[in-house]
Protein backbone atom coordinates (compact mmCIF):
# COMPACT_ATOMS: atom_id res chain seq x y z
CA UNK A 1 0.00 0.00 0.00
CA UNK A 2 1.42 3.26 -0.89
CA UNK A 3 1.89 5.36 2.59
CA UNK A 4 -0.69 8.11 2.95
CA UNK A 5 -0.15 9.41 6.63
CA UNK A 6 2.43 10.20 8.25
CA UNK A 7 3.14 9.66 12.40
CA UNK A 8 4.57 13.14 12.56
CA UNK A 9 1.66 14.72 11.43
CA UNK A 10 0.07 13.71 14.84
CA UNK A 11 -0.46 17.00 16.60
CA UNK A 12 -1.90 18.35 20.08
CA UNK A 13 -4.00 21.29 20.65
CA UNK A 14 -3.41 23.66 23.45
CA UNK A 15 -5.76 22.61 25.98
CA UNK A 16 -4.50 18.46 25.20
CA UNK A 17 -8.38 17.63 24.30
CA UNK A 18 -7.80 17.90 20.77
CA UNK A 19 -5.63 15.98 18.23
CA UNK A 20 -5.40 17.13 15.02
CA UNK A 21 -4.40 14.19 12.08
CA UNK A 22 -2.84 15.78 9.24
CA UNK A 23 -3.26 13.55 6.25
CA UNK A 24 -0.75 14.71 3.43
CA UNK A 25 -0.60 12.98 0.07
CA UNK A 26 2.83 12.63 -1.71
CA UNK A 27 3.16 12.46 -5.30
CA UNK A 28 2.96 8.83 -5.94
CA UNK A 29 -0.48 8.60 -4.41
CA UNK A 30 -1.52 11.94 -6.30
CA UNK A 31 -0.59 9.71 -9.48
CA UNK A 32 -1.73 6.34 -8.85
CA UNK A 33 -5.53 8.16 -7.79
CA UNK A 34 -5.34 10.21 -10.59
CA UNK A 35 -5.55 7.83 -13.17
CA UNK A 36 -7.69 5.63 -11.11
CA UNK A 37 -10.23 8.33 -11.19
CA UNK A 38 -9.14 9.43 -14.78
CA UNK A 39 -8.58 13.12 -13.54
CA UNK A 40 -7.58 15.45 -16.92
CA UNK A 41 -4.35 17.40 -16.61
CA UNK A 42 -3.00 19.74 -18.73
CA UNK A 43 -0.55 18.44 -21.76
CA UNK A 44 -0.26 21.37 -24.03
CA UNK A 45 -1.35 25.39 -24.13
CA UNK A 46 -3.99 26.53 -25.76
CA UNK A 47 -3.27 28.31 -28.66
CA UNK A 48 -6.48 29.11 -30.13
CA UNK A 49 -7.05 32.56 -30.22
CA UNK A 50 -9.92 34.44 -28.39
CA UNK A 51 -11.37 36.86 -30.74
CA UNK A 52 -14.63 37.26 -28.99
CA UNK A 53 -15.40 41.36 -28.69
CA UNK A 54 -18.27 42.95 -26.43
CA UNK A 55 -19.55 46.16 -27.88
CA UNK A 56 -19.31 49.23 -25.80
CA UNK A 57 -16.92 46.91 -23.52
CA UNK A 58 -15.62 50.13 -21.77
CA UNK A 59 -19.10 50.21 -20.49
CA UNK A 60 -18.73 47.50 -18.40
CA UNK A 61 -14.88 48.39 -16.84
CA UNK A 62 -16.25 49.35 -13.46
CA UNK A 63 -17.77 46.03 -12.53
CA UNK A 64 -15.22 43.69 -14.53
CA UNK A 65 -11.96 42.08 -12.14
CA UNK A 66 -8.44 42.18 -13.02
CA UNK A 67 -7.07 39.58 -15.58
CA UNK A 68 -4.66 37.91 -13.25
CA UNK A 69 -7.82 37.03 -10.81
CA UNK A 70 -10.26 35.89 -13.41
CA UNK A 71 -7.82 33.89 -15.57
CA UNK A 72 -5.48 32.48 -12.53
CA UNK A 73 -3.88 30.42 -15.09
CA UNK A 74 -3.61 29.58 -19.30
CA UNK A 75 -5.59 27.96 -20.91
CA UNK A 76 -4.60 24.70 -21.82
CA UNK A 77 -6.27 21.10 -23.68
CA UNK A 78 -5.95 18.40 -21.21
CA UNK A 79 -6.03 14.65 -21.42
CA UNK A 80 -6.48 11.90 -18.26
CA UNK A 81 -3.59 11.56 -16.37
CA UNK A 82 -1.39 8.62 -17.36
CA UNK A 83 1.02 7.78 -14.13
CA UNK A 84 3.69 5.79 -16.93
CA UNK A 85 3.58 8.98 -18.96
CA UNK A 86 4.92 12.03 -17.13
CA UNK A 87 7.17 13.50 -19.82
CA UNK A 88 3.28 13.74 -21.73
CA UNK A 89 2.13 16.55 -19.79
CA UNK A 90 2.79 20.13 -18.16
CA UNK A 91 4.76 19.07 -15.39
CA UNK A 92 7.18 21.58 -13.86
CA UNK A 93 6.66 20.99 -10.11
CA UNK A 94 4.99 18.20 -8.54
CA UNK A 95 3.91 20.15 -5.54
CA UNK A 96 1.98 22.13 -7.26
CA UNK A 97 0.89 20.18 -10.74
CA UNK A 98 -2.14 19.26 -9.07
CA UNK A 99 -4.31 21.72 -7.92
CA UNK A 100 -5.88 22.08 -3.93
CA UNK A 101 -9.59 21.29 -5.39
CA UNK A 102 -7.95 17.80 -6.97
CA UNK A 103 -6.09 17.25 -3.94
CA UNK A 104 -9.11 17.15 -1.41
CA UNK A 105 -10.60 14.75 -4.06
CA UNK A 106 -8.01 12.26 -4.13
CA UNK A 107 -7.57 12.12 -0.67
CA UNK A 108 -11.58 12.26 0.11
CA UNK A 109 -11.87 9.27 -2.20
CA UNK A 110 -9.10 7.12 -0.13
CA UNK A 111 -10.44 8.38 3.19
CA UNK A 112 -14.05 6.57 2.47
CA UNK A 113 -12.68 3.47 1.21
CA UNK A 114 -10.09 2.79 3.73
CA UNK A 115 -10.29 0.11 5.99
CA UNK A 116 -9.89 0.53 9.48
CA UNK A 117 -11.07 -2.84 10.75
CA UNK A 118 -11.75 -6.29 9.78
CA UNK A 119 -13.68 -9.34 11.75
CA UNK A 120 -15.20 -12.19 10.32
CA UNK A 121 -14.97 -11.32 6.47
CA UNK A 122 -16.44 -7.85 7.52
CA UNK A 123 -14.72 -4.61 6.36
CA UNK A 124 -15.35 -1.71 8.57
CA UNK A 125 -14.01 0.84 6.26
CA UNK A 126 -14.68 4.49 5.74
CA UNK A 127 -14.09 8.61 7.12
CA UNK A 128 -18.19 8.79 7.63
CA UNK A 129 -18.32 5.61 10.00
CA UNK A 130 -15.26 6.92 12.18
CA UNK A 131 -17.11 9.95 11.92
CA UNK A 132 -20.19 8.53 12.57
CA UNK A 133 -19.39 6.82 15.68
CA UNK A 134 -17.71 9.47 17.38
CA UNK A 135 -13.63 8.35 16.90
CA UNK A 136 -13.21 11.78 15.35
CA UNK A 137 -15.19 14.93 15.57
CA UNK A 138 -14.89 16.66 12.30
CA UNK A 139 -12.17 15.87 8.90
CA UNK A 140 -12.12 18.86 6.66
CA UNK A 141 -9.58 20.17 4.11
CA UNK A 142 -7.35 22.98 4.88
CA UNK A 143 -7.13 26.45 3.38
CA UNK A 144 -3.72 28.10 2.14
CA UNK A 145 -4.15 30.88 4.31
CA UNK A 146 -6.66 33.19 6.74
CA UNK A 147 -9.06 34.70 4.34
CA UNK A 148 -8.28 38.60 5.66
CA UNK A 149 -5.10 38.05 5.39
CA UNK A 150 -2.10 36.63 2.55
CA UNK A 151 0.34 33.96 3.70
CA UNK A 152 3.14 34.09 5.11
CA UNK A 153 5.07 32.12 2.72
CA UNK A 154 5.90 33.63 -0.65
CA UNK A 155 5.37 30.72 -2.69
CA UNK A 156 1.17 30.56 -1.55
CA UNK A 157 -0.83 32.03 -4.15
CA UNK A 158 -3.14 32.86 -0.86
CA UNK A 159 -6.14 32.50 -3.43
CA UNK A 160 -8.60 32.49 -0.73
CA UNK A 161 -7.55 36.12 0.20
CA UNK A 162 -7.92 36.69 -3.18
CA UNK A 163 -10.83 35.35 -3.19
CA UNK A 164 -12.25 37.51 -0.13
CA UNK A 165 -10.98 40.32 -1.14
CA UNK A 166 -12.31 40.14 -4.90
CA UNK A 167 -15.48 38.78 -4.65
CA UNK A 168 -16.83 37.74 -1.54
CA UNK A 169 -16.83 40.86 0.45
CA UNK A 170 -20.06 42.65 0.42
CA UNK A 171 -18.61 46.01 -1.40
CA UNK A 172 -17.90 43.81 -4.21
CA UNK A 173 -22.01 42.74 -5.00
CA UNK A 174 -21.43 44.51 -8.51
CA UNK A 175 -18.72 43.19 -9.46
CA UNK A 176 -18.47 39.89 -11.82
CA UNK A 177 -17.50 36.76 -10.36
CA UNK A 178 -13.96 35.13 -10.42
CA UNK A 179 -15.29 31.82 -11.96
CA UNK A 180 -12.27 30.05 -13.09
CA UNK A 181 -10.70 31.14 -9.74
CA UNK A 182 -13.17 29.37 -7.34
CA UNK A 183 -13.37 26.54 -9.98
CA UNK A 184 -9.24 26.33 -9.41
CA UNK A 185 -9.68 26.44 -5.64
CA UNK A 186 -12.78 25.17 -4.88
CA UNK A 187 -13.60 22.84 -7.52
CA UNK A 188 -15.94 22.24 -10.24
CA UNK A 189 -19.17 21.09 -8.34
CA UNK A 190 -18.55 25.13 -6.60
CA UNK A 191 -17.96 26.99 -9.59
CA UNK A 192 -20.65 24.98 -11.49
CA UNK A 193 -23.19 26.09 -8.47
CA UNK A 194 -21.85 30.10 -8.61
CA UNK A 195 -21.86 30.11 -12.13
CA UNK A 196 -25.84 29.17 -12.04
CA UNK A 197 -26.23 31.48 -9.17
CA UNK A 198 -24.90 34.41 -10.70
CA UNK A 199 -26.79 34.08 -13.86
CA UNK A 200 -30.23 33.05 -12.31
CA UNK A 201 -29.38 36.88 -10.35
CA UNK A 202 -29.15 38.44 -14.00
CA UNK A 203 -32.30 37.02 -15.19
CA UNK A 204 -33.80 37.98 -12.27
CA UNK A 205 -33.13 41.63 -13.21
CA UNK A 206 -35.30 41.59 -15.70
CA UNK A 207 -37.89 40.21 -13.79
CA UNK A 208 -37.34 42.43 -10.70
CA UNK A 209 -38.03 45.70 -13.49
CA UNK A 210 -41.39 44.45 -15.20
CA UNK A 211 -42.60 43.53 -11.69
CA UNK A 212 -42.00 47.41 -10.52
CA UNK A 213 -43.41 48.84 -14.05
CA UNK A 214 -46.53 46.72 -12.71
CA UNK A 215 -46.60 48.20 -8.98
CA UNK A 216 -45.83 51.40 -10.06
CA UNK A 217 -48.86 51.35 -12.64
CA UNK A 218 -51.13 49.69 -9.65
CA UNK A 219 -49.89 53.23 -7.62
CA UNK A 220 -50.72 55.25 -10.50
CA UNK A 221 -53.95 54.07 -10.73
CA UNK A 222 -54.55 53.51 -7.26
CA UNK A 223 -57.44 56.37 -6.81
CA UNK A 224 -58.80 54.89 -10.19
CA UNK A 225 -59.77 51.67 -8.50
CA UNK A 226 -63.60 51.40 -9.38
CA UNK A 227 -64.62 48.35 -7.04
CA UNK A 228 -62.67 49.97 -4.32
CA UNK A 229 -64.60 52.99 -4.61
CA UNK A 230 -67.74 51.29 -4.44
CA UNK A 231 -66.46 49.51 -1.98
CA UNK A 232 -66.09 52.28 0.66
CA UNK A 233 -69.31 54.11 -0.61
CA UNK A 234 -71.40 54.32 2.42
CA UNK A 235 -74.27 54.61 -0.06
CA UNK A 236 -73.27 50.97 -1.49
CA UNK A 237 -70.97 48.77 0.39
CA UNK A 238 -72.36 50.59 3.67
CA UNK A 239 -75.67 48.93 2.90
CA UNK A 240 -74.49 45.51 1.78
CA UNK A 241 -74.62 43.46 5.17
CA UNK A 242 -72.50 40.73 4.92
CA UNK A 243 -72.41 36.84 6.57
CA UNK A 244 -70.49 35.78 9.26
CA UNK A 245 -67.12 34.43 8.82
CA UNK A 246 -67.59 31.55 11.31
CA UNK A 247 -70.57 29.73 12.69
CA UNK A 248 -71.62 30.25 16.01
CA UNK A 249 -68.91 33.04 17.00
CA UNK A 250 -68.88 35.41 14.63
CA UNK A 251 -71.59 38.33 13.78
CA UNK A 252 -72.97 40.40 10.63
CA UNK A 253 -70.47 42.80 8.99
CA UNK A 254 -70.97 45.64 6.13
CA UNK A 255 -68.89 45.50 2.99
CA UNK A 256 -67.18 48.86 3.64
CA UNK A 257 -65.07 47.72 6.81
CA UNK A 258 -62.64 46.47 4.15
CA UNK A 259 -62.26 49.83 2.94
CA UNK A 260 -58.69 49.86 3.20
CA UNK A 261 -57.46 46.39 2.61
CA UNK A 262 -59.25 46.90 -0.83
CA UNK A 263 -57.03 50.19 -1.77
CA UNK A 264 -54.22 48.60 -0.62
CA UNK A 265 -54.77 44.99 -2.93
CA UNK A 266 -55.27 47.24 -6.01
CA UNK A 267 -51.22 48.14 -5.84
CA UNK A 268 -50.35 44.43 -6.27
CA UNK A 269 -53.63 43.02 -7.54
CA UNK A 270 -54.77 44.89 -10.92
CA UNK A 271 -54.45 44.81 -14.75
CA UNK A 272 -50.73 44.95 -14.65
CA UNK A 273 -50.59 41.69 -12.68
CA UNK A 274 -51.61 39.57 -15.25
CA UNK A 275 -49.36 41.19 -18.03
CA UNK A 276 -46.55 40.32 -15.38
CA UNK A 277 -47.58 36.35 -15.17
CA UNK A 278 -47.48 35.98 -18.60
CA UNK A 279 -43.92 37.77 -18.78
CA UNK A 280 -43.21 35.19 -16.20
CA UNK A 281 -44.10 32.47 -18.12
CA UNK A 282 -42.02 33.57 -21.28
CA UNK A 283 -39.40 34.56 -18.94
CA UNK A 284 -38.86 30.91 -17.20
CA UNK A 285 -38.86 29.41 -20.88
CA UNK A 286 -36.00 31.77 -21.25
CA UNK A 287 -34.35 30.89 -18.53
CA UNK A 288 -33.97 27.38 -19.12
CA UNK A 289 -32.78 27.87 -22.75
CA UNK A 290 -30.34 30.03 -22.17
CA UNK A 291 -28.98 28.18 -18.89
CA UNK A 292 -28.68 25.58 -21.21
CA UNK A 293 -26.55 27.62 -23.66
CA UNK A 294 -24.29 28.94 -20.83
CA UNK A 295 -24.03 25.43 -19.37
CA UNK A 296 -22.62 24.17 -22.59
CA UNK A 297 -19.99 26.58 -23.35
CA UNK A 298 -18.94 25.99 -19.14
CA UNK A 299 -18.39 22.59 -19.92
CA UNK A 300 -16.34 23.36 -22.90
CA UNK A 301 -14.38 25.39 -21.34
CA UNK A 302 -14.42 23.84 -18.48
CA UNK A 303 -13.63 20.52 -20.35
CA UNK A 304 -16.49 18.75 -18.75
CA UNK A 305 -18.03 17.46 -21.59
CA UNK A 306 -18.03 13.67 -20.25
CA UNK A 307 -18.40 14.61 -16.71
CA UNK A 308 -21.14 13.10 -15.92
CA UNK A 309 -20.18 10.12 -17.75
CA UNK A 310 -17.24 9.50 -15.80
CA UNK A 311 -18.88 9.61 -12.69
CA UNK A 312 -21.41 7.33 -13.65
CA UNK A 313 -18.93 4.53 -14.31
CA UNK A 314 -15.91 5.43 -12.07
CA UNK A 315 -17.71 7.13 -8.52
CA UNK A 316 -18.94 3.74 -7.01
CA UNK A 317 -20.56 5.21 -3.66
CA UNK A 318 -18.22 3.58 -0.31
CA UNK A 319 -21.82 2.38 1.38
CA UNK A 320 -22.39 -0.05 -2.13
CA UNK A 321 -19.10 -1.11 -2.07
CA UNK A 322 -19.28 -2.39 1.19
CA UNK A 323 -22.70 -3.82 1.33
CA UNK A 324 -22.26 -5.26 -2.44
CA UNK A 325 -19.25 -7.04 -2.24
CA UNK A 326 -20.68 -10.08 -4.82
CA UNK A 327 -19.83 -9.38 -8.37
CA UNK A 328 -22.16 -10.86 -11.44
CA UNK A 329 -21.55 -11.36 -14.98
CA UNK A 330 -23.25 -9.53 -17.36
CA UNK A 331 -24.54 -11.66 -19.97
CA UNK A 332 -24.10 -9.41 -22.80
CA UNK A 333 -20.77 -7.25 -22.01
CA UNK A 334 -19.72 -10.55 -20.25
CA UNK A 335 -17.83 -7.81 -17.64
CA UNK A 336 -17.97 -8.48 -13.88
CA UNK A 337 -20.06 -5.84 -12.73
CA UNK A 338 -22.00 -5.36 -9.17
CA UNK A 339 -25.36 -5.92 -8.88
CA UNK A 340 -27.96 -3.37 -7.21
CA UNK A 341 -28.64 -4.13 -3.51
CA UNK A 342 -32.49 -5.07 -4.45
CA UNK A 343 -34.00 -5.74 -7.51
CA UNK A 344 -36.85 -3.01 -8.58
CA UNK A 345 -39.88 -5.86 -8.55
CA UNK A 346 -38.95 -6.39 -4.72
CA UNK A 347 -41.64 -5.32 -1.96
CA UNK A 348 -38.70 -4.13 -0.19
CA UNK A 349 -38.04 -1.77 -3.43
CA UNK A 350 -41.21 -0.63 -3.67
CA UNK A 351 -41.73 -0.25 0.09
CA UNK A 352 -39.01 2.57 -0.17
CA UNK A 353 -40.19 3.86 -3.57
CA UNK A 354 -43.45 4.54 -1.60
CA UNK A 355 -41.93 6.18 1.59
CA UNK A 356 -42.79 10.09 0.17
CA UNK A 357 -46.36 9.00 0.33
CA UNK A 358 -46.35 7.43 3.76
CA UNK A 359 -44.39 10.61 4.75
CA UNK A 360 -47.71 13.00 2.91
CA UNK A 361 -49.99 10.52 5.22
CA UNK A 362 -48.44 11.64 8.41
CA UNK A 363 -48.30 14.99 7.33
CA UNK A 364 -52.06 14.26 6.68
CA UNK A 365 -52.76 13.23 10.15
CA UNK A 366 -51.03 16.12 11.46
CA UNK A 367 -53.84 18.19 10.05
CA UNK A 368 -56.62 15.97 11.31
CA UNK A 369 -55.18 16.77 14.84
CA UNK A 370 -55.18 19.79 14.57
CA UNK A 371 -58.56 19.78 14.25
CA UNK A 372 -59.49 17.73 17.34
CA UNK A 373 -56.56 20.45 19.27
CA UNK A 374 -58.54 23.52 18.02
CA UNK A 375 -61.96 21.87 19.18
CA UNK A 376 -60.80 21.13 22.61
CA UNK A 377 -59.12 24.93 23.07
CA UNK A 378 -62.44 26.03 21.69
CA UNK A 379 -64.55 24.73 24.46
CA UNK A 380 -68.28 24.55 24.75
CA UNK A 381 -70.11 26.23 21.66
CA UNK A 382 -72.07 29.41 23.50
CA UNK A 383 -75.16 29.12 22.67
CA UNK A 384 -75.72 31.85 20.34
CA UNK A 385 -77.80 32.63 17.01
CA UNK A 386 -75.92 32.36 13.99
CA UNK A 387 -78.64 34.83 12.35
CA UNK A 388 -79.78 38.38 13.86
CA UNK A 389 -80.30 42.21 12.74
CA UNK A 390 -76.80 43.07 14.44
CA UNK A 391 -75.04 44.21 11.68
CA UNK A 392 -71.63 45.05 14.03
CA UNK A 393 -69.15 41.96 14.67
CA UNK A 394 -69.62 40.60 18.08
CA UNK A 395 -66.62 39.41 20.58
CA UNK A 396 -67.18 36.52 22.06
CA UNK A 397 -63.46 35.38 22.71
CA UNK A 398 -60.71 36.84 24.12
CA UNK A 399 -58.26 38.18 21.94
CA UNK A 400 -55.40 35.63 23.21
CA UNK A 401 -57.75 32.58 22.89
CA UNK A 402 -58.33 33.30 19.54
CA UNK A 403 -54.70 33.59 18.56
CA UNK A 404 -53.77 30.61 20.33
CA UNK A 405 -56.82 28.62 18.56
CA UNK A 406 -56.19 29.49 15.14
CA UNK A 407 -52.24 30.50 15.30
CA UNK A 408 -50.89 28.19 17.39
CA UNK A 409 -51.84 24.98 15.63
CA UNK A 410 -51.01 26.35 12.18
CA UNK A 411 -47.87 27.46 13.92
CA UNK A 412 -47.19 24.15 14.99
CA UNK A 413 -47.43 22.14 11.82
CA UNK A 414 -46.02 25.39 9.63
CA UNK A 415 -42.36 25.24 11.79
CA UNK A 416 -41.16 21.68 11.16
CA UNK A 417 -42.57 21.57 7.73
CA UNK A 418 -40.44 24.77 6.84
CA UNK A 419 -37.14 23.66 8.56
CA UNK A 420 -37.97 19.91 6.11
CA UNK A 421 -35.75 18.37 9.21
CA UNK A 422 -38.42 15.33 8.57
CA UNK A 423 -38.19 15.34 4.80
CA UNK A 424 -34.29 15.87 5.24
CA UNK A 425 -34.15 12.85 7.41
CA UNK A 426 -36.55 10.94 5.90
CA UNK A 427 -35.14 10.74 2.40
CA UNK A 428 -31.75 10.47 3.81
CA UNK A 429 -32.70 7.21 5.93
CA UNK A 430 -34.67 5.69 2.68
CA UNK A 431 -31.83 6.32 0.26
CA UNK A 432 -29.65 5.04 2.92
CA UNK A 433 -31.60 1.73 2.40
CA UNK A 434 -31.94 1.79 -1.21
CA UNK A 435 -27.90 1.92 -1.41
CA UNK A 436 -27.55 3.67 -4.71
CA UNK A 437 -24.89 2.68 -6.83
CA UNK A 438 -23.30 5.60 -7.89
CA UNK A 439 -23.05 9.50 -6.79
CA UNK A 440 -24.83 11.09 -9.65
CA UNK A 441 -27.58 8.24 -8.75
CA UNK A 442 -28.04 9.20 -5.27
CA UNK A 443 -27.84 13.24 -5.98
CA UNK A 444 -30.80 12.48 -8.76
CA UNK A 445 -33.02 10.09 -6.32
CA UNK A 446 -32.15 12.70 -3.21
CA UNK A 447 -33.29 15.80 -5.50
CA UNK A 448 -36.22 14.28 -6.44
CA UNK A 449 -37.55 13.56 -3.00
CA UNK A 450 -36.76 16.40 -1.80
CA UNK A 451 -38.48 18.42 -4.85
CA UNK A 452 -41.67 16.04 -3.90
CA UNK A 453 -41.65 16.87 -0.59
CA UNK A 454 -40.93 20.23 -0.92
CA UNK A 455 -43.54 21.03 -3.51
CA UNK A 456 -46.41 19.25 -1.17
CA UNK A 457 -45.00 22.05 1.81
CA UNK A 458 -45.44 24.75 -0.47
CA UNK A 459 -48.28 24.04 -2.42
CA UNK A 460 -50.93 21.94 -0.77
CA UNK A 461 -52.31 25.00 0.77
CA UNK A 462 -52.74 26.46 -2.96
CA UNK A 463 -54.58 23.38 -3.93
CA UNK A 464 -56.50 23.60 -1.32
CA UNK A 465 -57.70 26.79 -1.52
CA UNK A 466 -57.53 26.25 -5.71
CA UNK A 467 -59.94 23.12 -5.62
CA UNK A 468 -61.44 22.76 -2.64
CA UNK A 469 -61.93 25.61 -0.35
CA UNK A 470 -65.75 26.67 -0.14
CA UNK A 471 -66.77 23.06 -1.41
CA UNK A 472 -67.71 21.96 1.54
CA UNK A 473 -69.04 24.81 3.82
CA UNK A 474 -72.10 25.23 2.64
CA UNK A 475 -74.58 28.27 2.94
CA UNK A 476 -75.94 30.14 5.24
CA UNK A 477 -79.04 27.98 7.03
CA UNK A 478 -77.55 25.11 5.39
CA UNK A 479 -74.10 24.51 6.20
CA UNK A 480 -72.06 21.65 6.34
CA UNK A 481 -70.49 19.93 9.42
CA UNK A 482 -67.79 17.57 10.30
CA UNK A 483 -68.79 14.90 11.85
CA UNK A 484 -72.20 16.98 12.72
CA UNK A 485 -70.14 19.11 15.19
CA UNK A 486 -67.17 20.53 13.48
CA UNK A 487 -67.26 23.28 10.77
CA UNK A 488 -64.96 22.75 7.67
CA UNK A 489 -63.92 26.78 8.20
CA UNK A 490 -61.53 29.00 6.15
CA UNK A 491 -57.94 29.23 6.90
CA UNK A 492 -57.13 33.25 7.43
CA UNK A 493 -55.57 32.19 10.19
CA UNK A 494 -53.07 29.36 8.16
CA UNK A 495 -52.22 31.71 5.26
CA UNK A 496 -51.41 34.94 7.81
CA UNK A 497 -48.66 31.88 9.72
CA UNK A 498 -47.72 31.06 6.29
CA UNK A 499 -47.06 34.36 4.63
CA UNK A 500 -45.20 36.29 7.83
CA UNK A 501 -43.28 32.51 8.75
CA UNK A 502 -41.74 32.09 5.22
CA UNK A 503 -41.04 36.18 5.33
CA UNK A 504 -39.02 35.70 8.60
CA UNK A 505 -37.79 32.19 8.20
CA UNK A 506 -36.13 32.84 4.76
CA UNK A 507 -34.69 36.42 5.94
CA UNK A 508 -32.97 35.37 9.19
Amino acid sequence: MIPLVSASHLQESEDGKTYFLKVHAPWEVLATYAEVLKIKVPFKQNDIPNSREIPLQWLFKPFRLPDEVMNPEPDYFTSPFEKDKPDFFLIDNKDTFFPPSTRNRIVYYILSRCPYWKEDMRDKKGIKRLLSNGTYTSAYALHDCRYWIPAKDPNCESERFTLYKEWARFLCFYKEQPLNLIRKYYGEKIGIYFTWLGFYTKMLFFAAIVGLICFCYGASTYHENVWSREICDPEIGGKIIMCPLCDKKCGYWKLNTTCESSWQSHLFDNVGTLFFAIFMGIWVTMFLEFWKRRQARLEYEWDLVDFEEEHQQLQLRPEYETKCTRRKLNPITQVPRHPTAAAPGTLYHLFLRSSPALVWSAINMVHLEQLGFRALLRGPKDNLPATGADPEPQGHRSALRRVTVFKFPWGLNWLPLETLAPYISSSRVSLHLEIPRTHLEYENRLTMKMFLFQFVNYFSSCFYVAFFKGKFVGYPGKYIYMFDKWRNEEVPGFLSVLGVGVQIFKTY
